[in-house]
């Protein structure tokens, strides 16, 4: 159930970064969802991976290419998406630097209101 609530949350914060102009567009709910979706899976499987291949460049800029890598997945998820649009690099790098923040507001009040999460734990007999 958390998790529904989650990716519904964060669908409604892609469409919030659509009210604030900043070059980043989403037609409608059903697409913010899918965009949450695609983003999420991206992030999942792809964004270690080039985490791993660019860490010599985030050593280097002591972590900060980790803002480019997060652009670079917000963008193709653009790309990837017709109804989720991505203006170019820098709104990109913007869209996700607030989409993050919106995650981790949306997951501290989740916890706060639904509480911890439990590991899997095998049922009593």
């Amino acid at each position: 159930m958390k998790v529904i609530v989650r990716w519904l949350l964060l669908a409604a914060a892609l469409l919030l970064l659509t009210q604030w102009n900043i070059g980043i567009s989403v037609s409608t709910f059903g697409s913010a969802m899918w965009a949450a979706f695609v983003i999420g899976l991206l992030n999942a499987f792809v964004r270690p991976l080039l985490i791993v291949l660019t860490l010599p460049v985030t050593v280097l800029t002591l972590g900060l290419f980790l803002f480019v890598v997060n652009a670079l997945m917000f963008q193709f998820a653009g790309y990837l998406l017709d109804d989720f649009q991505v203006q170019g690099f820098w709104q990109a790098l913007l869209g996700s630097v607030l989409y993050s923040l919106w995650g981790m507001v949306i997951d501290v009040a989740l916890e706060r209101l639904m509480g911890p999460r439990l590991p899997m734990q095998p049922p009593r007999a």
